[in-house]
């Protein structure tokens, strides 16, 4: 029974201390005045009654009432009921106040008449009756305002001395003694909350999603806040969350209405459940970690700094789904055609309960057998009960997740353990649901309306247990009359007489005690635990059959067997099952807690061990460690005399044996099973055996337990005292051994080691330390002391002292939880420090004998073979290659795990290289080779990595190359760090030399870099001083420049015709000081330089000029005038242009001082030069930097004359423009049609709208062929990488389609024949100023893609290719990251304008590439489209020569792009020339019978280009390579055994083997390839992914010939045994093409090997085949034509494997029927011609005079629209469509996809506009036209005026027709 009152107080307002704004309340009297003795009066009651400030009011409010919650020290909360009402002041006081109100405001405000001041009634109870409450003082607040004749004493008392039962279902009638009765129900079970309708009255305010935030993240510990207006309403919200939390308890602050005098408690660190008042909000703003939900808003606000961790997935969405259910029960049935007649939800009160069911059986779900995971420790004389978090979570499979592991962490779960733990209580409805309904639960997961009825079945008992007697209502409480509160005068609630009210409490206290006491039978009784946890084991059976079978082996000594198994059981220790049946098969193998082993079992079962520890968590969620640690004390092996090594000195690197939980958990589950055992024994002799056997098996600790507890009032005292002394010298007995067990895994074999190791502080045991730097954990927790403590000891005392204090910490722990006397306790600390000094002995001899054994023997270091020159950087380094994402080399499909493998890296001058053999013992005698030059390192990364035998972490390196290679490397233990660090410095330094003087090329063979200078110096002095000549001159030209120009002044352009010769004969003198004597290109180079231009003469290409006709250099400077170019030496010093060759073809008309004003106005000054002509239409490529913005000649302005500027700036663009006319003038087809400067002339054949090469965009013709159009399309439209400008290549066909509206097309707009020159240029480039309708030119604007873009692609295309781990994620398997790599688009983007300027030069026009700087793209399309258009260019000859010209001499970067260089480090690897390779090796795949070369000759310079084996690829201008002198030095070397240029290695390479040769060559004369370039049509190279573990890269030829020489040699002697000629081949160890050659090199092999043996003198492979090749020819001949020959292969006209087919119209004027058929011929016959895009097929073409939208089509043509603010105007394919209503535009007539929509509903009116800013040039102001929608305004211009009156028309007449 408890009171139902303990306080009743009466507050009131103090008026005498009323200060400024705010007064203050006092307590006018409190019954009884005497606190209880077991409840003290609780203080600071003024505040709570007016929580907002006591405050007098000008007009009486009504009475109001709410429950305030205070919480005592003890935890207990009082709830406070307070009625408040409002007295009139009196009016003599009122006076006082306005004196003082005066004085403290001047304001002078006019104060009411009357002022009414709160006066409050206080209950404070600790029972939460709200309703009662609120009944007993409405009740002695009418008395009192009714003038009831009933003494308010007399209703005091009898509240005061009122008992009711607390709980248990009854029911008790009240009364007060005014004639009122209330009936007050107890709930059934006091440890259910009782909520009435809170819990649902808050969901209806917050919605489920907001209130399940909040119960989270009260679980979870975060502080919330309420807000509301109403106190009742804080009240019964902070009721509601406290009752949907129910089992667990919230221990924090809890203050549903907080006082705002009290505010700064909402800064307090700890969590809370707080309310406050909404007038407070403004004060909340600055909260930042607090959770605010505004009741009255129904909002939940979540600071960004604060996370809450939500429900587990399923479980959250469940609950979700059950809450709607009953929150929203129509929901369900909303959308059902016939809903049924009622789907109402719930009273409030069973909704309320039904709410509260959902979060019972969410907590049901949650904590599901969590009493299997509670350790018993104690019994007696109170059980002590903890929880095993670790095995809970490992057995729930959720050990990742967020939510569980706070709240198991909260110190709600603890009170939950300490309160539910205890076997042997009374139990209530959540215990009925987690022992005995689990099942049912689980089977209601997937169905919601089961869920609903077992929802609505605990919603009816928790009903029930509110409402024991829901019939009953018999209350009777008056009430105070209507309004009565506002009657105009009332009496002030009287004083109370003290005396009165204490005689009814002592009254009632005396009777009290007379009465006989009541007891209450408890119903105590045994707590089901529930069904156990049994985690789901996935393994299979096989696994577990290995792991059985290798510790059978071991245990039989079978160690070969055992052997075999080890890397296959290691595997499968993955696997939780295969590693708890690890240790119970091990288990199997301890007798007597011992197991002794020999040196070799010893060491396997450690490995196994290790491997097993290694994937667990430091929780040990899975008990795998828990399992190991008695097996880690009992396998052992002798070392000597007297001396035992056990496991646990090999298994101490693991974070387990470091958590402090861990232990913790160990030592309750072991001490359970002590004290198990010991009530077994007691029960056992007792027993009878047979009963006994069965009993044991049964009985859990927790049964046992809770039959104690059951028998133990019953039993003496004297047994009583036994059983807690047996308990406790059980647990201490255990703290003694583990302390020892302790000090076995913490004490590190070797105790002096771990002075070394210092920087990882175990002192903490929260902070657990994550590294597995220290030898040992002890090693790290001495650090820690020895911080601390600021002294150092002896050897070993530091490791000592560390373990001794982390077993004192645990000791303390556990013993004082566990209830150890503290006799016992003193005694443990004493005896620890003995514990670990006494192992910390036996360790030193363990160490000490440990060393003497023979180490365990690892594989012979394998040397690797070097080149000639190359030396070791350092010895080998024993390390392990890991396995990386490539599954051939790892066994994953199929074939031998090759690895991991054991061996050593080497570094070298030229490689790093990885040599060793496999880990597997199958493999183990094959030889693993992985090796890369150091230069083309491009990325290197620190790793951790497991090694699979072994139970380290290893230290390692992750090494990336260019040449596709990635080596994952984890070094050796036996390697110190230090030496790691020191290879990876010695790496960098080769990788990144400071000069590119000490690359592998230059440095070859040579031990000191000082003999490189020295043999430099004597080498060629001539050198030396050419470059510091060039270098002069240069200065000096730059200085002399102006001079010059005042001396010299070049002719007019009239003149220039006639003065050609005299400009010709001056050409050299422009930069020098003008000689007019000097005529002669000898006579005007200085002696000294006249050897270097003689060298200059010999450049590969100068002999490709004179083979293409681009004019030739005598030294008498004879060259016959008609000759349309010559070669230029202006740049022989490098001056105009650093970046470009010496020699340069130009116009023959354009003199030298033009030129090198014109350079300046391109990028780098990389002007226009010629680099190669067709010899059939006389077309030329020229290729030259991009624009710069207006030439350079903008920057020189001078402020002062702006007129001399402009004209400076004319006049370049003007040269600029005769350079370009000059150009075009040297075509035979130009001349043909008559450059007759007569305007007749012009006006037939150049009578066209033309861009300016600066021009801002180019005319649009209307129209283009089919074929035209769509490959210019998919210039434009493909994917992100470029977008082309519609505008693109306009005129390059010449056809033009009939007009839209039928009219005859302008004649403007129609363009007889191509342009003579197209620029292809950068989009971005060509916004320049003028536009000039005379040109014979014509600029496309193409978006090229940025070298940054070929990085990154770069970069994801290695990783594509090799991948550093396994890939498990479906989105990153090999062709999704090479697709996204977009390397494949680069290809495609390359090859599509390479093959378009093929075509058109193919057709007659010349091109200009001028695109970025001039060396990157540029060099990739020029390079390629004559790799496409000659022949002579896919020889050996020509291939070098065509890298040697365009790449080397005209300056690609190399040095720069290949970050060859430490200067160029920063700018990253970027394989521009990696990428052109790749095009010619797809156009190789579709044209194998048209190059000399093989596919193996480009891997072998993609190989060598980033190698730096040779100086060919060093450097980034032949004028860098002029001035280091290494241009010409091959010249005199030839004899030396080092090669220099990778070209001389290929053609000594070449006379030997037919490596590089391509025996399907059989070209035909003249042909143009035009290859395909759709992505789907191009490869991957395998260059990428091809590997050859056997012998490494096989690009340097010596090392792969030397190793085959030896193979052979030693497979000699065998010959007499009868061998197999069959053999394996595993695809990525053996090089393919060396063990299974092709038919063709094998039978030269034979051949040259039958010559050896007859003793002939072997004939050269190339003459062998040239023979047979000619006989083949001749024979083919004789046989009849008709017939096949004989072998196809050799047969040069062989019908191609792709010859071009197809026609290809130049004829504008062509039909579209005759175009069609044509067309149906070309793609029926064959496959369409490669270009961009190919030509459409037939039923393409078809479908064009077949269009499925013609009707829809009202009416179409081009319009130009204006783009929104500040977007210029497009040319747009505009098509009005009367049926859908609608205006549509497309970028081009044939473009399908619609760009944009103008809906004619929106039209408000069509008309005439004018022209704006940016419109149309050169158009009529008729043609401009306005379309107003409702939106905005669109701005149109046509054609002419005509076209655009009758697009004005057709829209009118739609808008109309609508």
């Amino acid at each position: 029974m408890a009171r139902l009152a303990d306080y009743f107080v009466v507050v009131g307002y103090d008026l005498d201390k009323r200060g400024g704004s705010d007064g203050q309340g006092r307590i006018l009297q409190r019954f009884p005045e005497k606190d209880w003795e077991d409840n003290p009066f609780p203080q600071g009651i003024e505040l709570f009654c007016q929580p907002s400030g006591w405050q007098l009011v000008p007009e009486r409010l009504p009475p109001s009432y709410f429950v305030a919650v205070l919480t005592d020290i003890n935890s207990e909360r009082h709830y406070c009921a307070c009625f408040t009402f409002w007295e009139e002041v009196d009016s003599t006081q009122v006076g006082l106040l306005e004196l003082a109100v005066d004085e403290d405001d001047d304001s002078g405000s006019a104060q009411p008449e009357q002022l009414f001041a709160p006066r409050s009634l206080v209950l404070v109870s600790r029972l939460d009756h709200s309703e009662v409450f609120r009944n007993c003082l409405g009740l002695i607040y009418t008395v009192h305002i009714d003038g009831v004749n009933v003494p308010l004493e007399t209703l005091i008392g009898n509240l005061l001395t009122c008992l009711i039962p607390i709980a248990g279902g009854s029911q008790r009638t009240i009364t007060l003694g005014a004639g009122d009765r209330q009936v007050i129900q107890t709930p059934i079970s006091d440890s259910l909350p009782v909520s009435s309708c809170s819990v649902a009255v808050l969901f209806r305010q917050l919605g489920i999603i907001n209130v399940l935030y909040l119960f989270c993240a009260a679980l979870t510990e975060h502080k919330i806040l309420f807000l509301s207006s109403s106190y009742q309403r804080l009240s019964d919200a902070c009721r509601a969350l406290l009752a949907i939390m129910f089992p667990l308890k919230y221990s924090f602050t809890y203050v549903p209405i907080l006082p705002g005098k009290l505010l700064e408690v909402l800064s307090t660190p700890t969590p809370f459940i707080i309310g406050v008042n909404s007038f407070f909000r403004s004060e909340t703003q600055e909260l930042l970690d607090v959770v605010i939900a505004d009741l009255d808003g129904g909002t939940v606000t979540i600071p960004e700094c604060v996370h809450i961790s939500l429900l587990p997935d399923p479980l959250l969405h469940q609950t979700q789904t059950a809450l709607s259910m009953v929150l929203d029960p129509e929901l369900e049935v909303a959308d059902h055609a016939f809903p049924p007649a009622s789907t109402q939800p719930s009273t409030l009160k069973i909704q309320d309960k039904e709410i509260r069911a959902v979060f019972l059986l969410l907590f049901a779900h949650l904590f599901r057998g969590y009493r299997w995971c509670l350790h018993i420790i104690r019994i007696h004389p109170e059980p002590v009960i903890r929880f095993h978090k670790a095995a809970f979570l490992g057995k729930r499979a959720l050990s990742e997740d967020d939510f569980l592991m706070k709240v198991l962490d909260g110190m709600a779960f603890a009170g939950f353990v300490s309160e539910r733990g205890p076997p042997y209580r009374p139990i209530d409805l959540f215990d009925e649901l987690v022992g005995n309904e689990v099942e049912r639960i689980r089977l209601e997961e997937g169905d919601n309306h089961k869920m609903m009825n077992h929802v609505k079945e605990l919603a009816e008992q928790l009903f029930k247990n509110e409402n024991p007697y829901p019939a009953v209502a018999m209350h009777k409480v008056q009430r105070p009359k209507e309004s009565s509160h506002l009657q105009s005068r009332h009496t002030s609630f009287p004083h109370l007489d003290e005396v009165t009210v204490q005689l009814f409490i002592d009254h009632a206290a005396a009777k009290q005690k007379t009465a006989p006491p009541i007891v209450k039978a408890e119903m105590k009784r045994m707590v089901p635990s529930g069904p156990p946890l049994g985690g789901v084991l996935a393994n299979s059976a096989r696994r577990l059959e290995v792991v059985r079978n290798c510790i059978t082996y071991i245990f039989e000594n079978k160690m070969l067997e055992a052997k075999k198994l080890m890397p296959a059981v290691l595997r499968a220790l993955k696997g939780r099952a295969a590693r708890l049946c690890l240790t119970q098969e091990l288990n199997l193998h301890v007798l007597q807690n011992r197991a002794v082993l020999d040196d070799q079992q010893f060491d396997y079962v450690v490995r196994m061990m290790n491997c097993t520890l290694q994937d667990c968590s430091h929780m040990d969620e899975h008990g795998i460690a828990a399992a190991l640690l008695p097996l880690v004390t009992a396998f052992c092996r002798k070392l000597g005399a007297g001396i035992t090594q056990f496991a646990y000195s090999c298994v101490q690197e693991h974070m387990v044996w470091t958590n402090m939980q861990f232990w913790e958990a160990m030592f309750y589950s072991d001490v359970q099973n002590h004290i198990r055992a010991l009530y077994l024994e007691v029960s056992e002799n007792e027993q009878p055996s047979s009963v006994r056997n069965a009993r044991v098996q049964e009985h859990g600790a927790l049964e046992i337990a809770s039959e104690q507890r059951r028998l133990w009032p019953t039993l003496s005292k004297d047994k009583q005292q036994e059983l807690v002394q047996k308990e406790e010298s059980t647990v201490f007995s255990q703290a003694i051994h583990y302390a020892n067990r302790m000090s076995y895994l913490l004490l590190p074999l070797d105790t002096s080691k771990n002075r070394l190791l210092r920087g990882s502080a175990l002192g903490d045991v929260e902070s657990v330390s994550n590294s597995y730097v220290t030898n040992s954990i002890a090693g790290s927790m001495a650090e820690s002391y020895d911080t601390e403590s600021g002294f150092e000891d002896a050897e070993s005392s530091d490791v000592a002292n560390s373990v001794v204090r982390f077993i004192n910490r645990f000791v303390d722990k556990v013993c004082n939880e566990s209830g150890v006397t503290n006799e016992h306790l003193k005694a443990l600390h004493a005896m620890i420090p003995d514990i670990v000094q006494m192992h910390i002995e036996t360790l030193d001899a363990v160490h000490r004998e440990s060393k003497r054994l023979p180490p365990i023997q690892k594989p012979k270091l394998l040397r690797p073979t070097l080149l000639l020159g190359e030396e070791l950087m350092m010895e080998g380094m024993r390390v392990h290659l890991m396995p990386d994402g490539r599954e051939e080399t790892s066994g994953a499909l199929g074939g031998p795990p090759l690895l991991p493998a054991e061996g050593a890296i080497f570094l070298t001058t030229y490689r790093l290289i990885f040599k060793g053999t496999p880990i597997d013992p199958l493999v183990g005698e094959q030889v693993v080779t992985r090796s890369f030059p150091v230069a083309s390192l491009i990325k290197e990364k620190k790793i951790s990595v497991n090694l699979p035998m072994d139970q380290f972490i290893q230290e390692g390196l992750q090494l990336r190359s260019s040449t596709f290679q990635l080596m994952k490397i984890a070094f050796d233990e036996e390697v110190a760090s230090d030496l790691a660090e020191l290879f990876r410095k010695h790496m960098h330094k080769l990788r990144y030399p400071q000069h590119v003087h000490g690359t592998f090329a230059f440095t070859v063979g040579q031990s000191a870099k000082m003999a490189v200078e020295q043999k430099g110096k004597d080498k060629n002095p001539s050198l030396k001083t050419l470059s510091k000549n060039l270098v002069k001159s240069a200065k000096k030209t730059i200085g002399r420049q102006y001079v010059t120009r005042k001396k010299y002044t070049p002719p007019t352009w009239e003149q220039r015709s006639s003065l050609q010769s005299e400009m010709d004969e001056d050409e050299i003198s422009v930069s020098e000081e003008v000689d007019q004597t000097s005529l002669t290109l000898s006579s005007t180079i200085k002696s000294s330089d006249r050897q270097t231009m003689s060298s200059v003469v010999e450049r590969a290409c100068c002999r490709d000029y004179q083979r293409l006709g681009l004019g030739t250099l005598s030294n008498s400077l004879t060259r016959s005038k008609n000759e349309p170019f010559r070669i230029s030496t202006v740049n022989r010093m490098y001056t105009v242009c650093r970046s470009y060759p010496g020699l340069l073809i130009v116009p023959q008309s354009i003199p030298d001082s033009t030129i090198q004003r014109i350079s300046r106005c391109y990028r780098q000054s990389r002007f226009p030069v010629v680099c190669w002509r067709s010899s059939r239409t006389k077309a030329v490529l020229l290729r030259s930097g991009g624009l710069h913005g207006k030439g350079v000649v903008g920057f020189f302005k001078s402020p002062n004359a702006p007129s001399a500027g402009s004209s400076q700036a004319d006049s370049t663009s003007l040269e600029q423009e005769k350079y370009l006319q000059a150009v075009v003038s040297s075509m035979p087809s130009y001349s043909d049609t008559g450059a007759r400067n007569t305007l007749s002339g012009f006006t037939s054949a150049h009578m066209r709208r033309c861009g300016h090469m600066l021009s801002p965009r180019c005319r649009v013709s209307n129209g283009r062929p089919e074929e035209e159009r769509r490959k210019w399309g998919s210039i434009r439209g493909t994917g992100r990488l470029s977008t082309y400008n519609a505008d693109v290549g306009n005129r390059l066909s010449g056809k033009e389609s009939p007009q839209a509206n039928g009219g005859p097309s302008e004649t403007h707009f129609l363009r007889p024949q191509r342009a003579y020159l197209y620029i292809i240029g950068d989009k971005s480039q060509l916004k320049g100023a003028k536009q000039d309708s005379f040109q014979q030119w014509e600029v496309v604007p193409i978006e090229v893609f940025d070298v940054r873009q070929v990085k990154a692609s770069f970069k994801k295309l290695m990783k594509a290719c090799m991948p550093s781990s396994v890939v498990v994620d479906p989105d990153t398997t090999f062709y999704r990251c090479l697709q996204e790599s977009e390397w494949m688009c680069l290809l495609h983007k390359v090859l599509q304008v390479s093959v378009l300027v093929v075509e058109l030069l193919d057709s007659g026009s010349s091109i200009m590439v001028s695109l970025e700087d001039g060396w990157d793209i540029t060099t990739q399309v020029v390079s390629l489209v004559q790799l496409l258009s000659d022949p002579y260019y896919r020889t050996f000859d020509g291939f070098r020569l065509l890298v040697e010209k365009e790449w080397l001499s005209f300056g690609h970067r190399f040095s720069h792009r290949g970050a060859q260089t430490l200067a160029s480090q920063n700018s990253g690897f970027t394989p521009v020339f990696l990428q052109f390779l790749d095009c010619v090796h797809q156009i190789h795949l579709q044209f194998p019978m048209e190059f000399e070369f093989s596919q193996y000759y480009l891997k072998f310079l993609a190989y060598h280009y980033v190698s730096n084996r040779f100086r060919t690829f060093l450097l980034d201008s032949d004028y860098e390579r002029i001035e280091l002198g290494v241009m010409y030095e091959e010249k005199g070397e030839k004899k030396s055994q080092q090669v220099k240029s990778v070209w001389d290695y290929i053609d000594r390479l070449n006379k030997k083997t037919p490596i590089f040769f391509n025996f399907m060559f059989a070209p035909e004369d003249g042909e143009v390839l035009k290859p395909y370039s759709y992505i789907s049509n191009l490869k991957v190279w395998d260059f990428y992914t091809e590997e050859t573990l056997s012998e490494g890269p096989s690009y340097d030829w010596e090392l792969v010939q030397g190793k085959q020489e030896q193979t052979e040699e030693g497979d000699r002697p065998d010959t007499a045994a009868p061998t197999s000629q069959r053999r394996i081949v595993w695809p990525c160890y053996d090089r393919r093409s060396k063990v299974v050659p092709d038919a063709i090199t094998k039978l030269l092999q034979e051949l040259q090997g039958l010559e050896m043996e007859l003793g002939q003198v072997s004939e050269k492979w190339k003459d062998t085949w040239d023979k047979i090749k000619a006989t083949q020819r001749s024979e083919s001949k004789l046989e009849s034509r008709g017939s096949l020959s004989s072998s196809l292969l050799m047969s040069s006209n062989l019908s191609h494997h792709r010859r071009t087919q197809g026609v290809y119209l130049k004829d504008s004027m062509v039909g579209s029927a005759i175009n069609l058929s044509l067309d149906s011929e070309g793609s029926s016959s064959s496959a369409p011609t490669g270009g961009m895009s190919g030509r459409p097929s037939t039923s393409t073409l078809y479908s064009q005079f077949q269009s499925t939208e013609s009707e829809n089509r009202s009416f179409e043509g081009i319009l130009y629209k204006k783009g929104a603010l500040l977007k210029p105007w497009k040319q747009r394919w505009f098509v009005l469509d009367k049926t859908k209503h609608q205006l549509r535009y497309y970028e081009t007539r044939q473009d399908k996809e619609c760009k944009g929509v103008i809906d004619l509903a929106e039209v408000e009116s069509v008309v005439p506009g004018t022209p704006t800013i940016g419109a149309p040039k050169n158009i009529d102001e008729k043609a401009f036209f306005d379309l107003k929608t409702t939106k905005r305004v669109y701005n149109f211009c046509a054609q002419d005026s005509g076209n655009a009156q009758l697009w004005m028309d057709n829209v009118q007449s739609c808008l109309s027709d609508a």
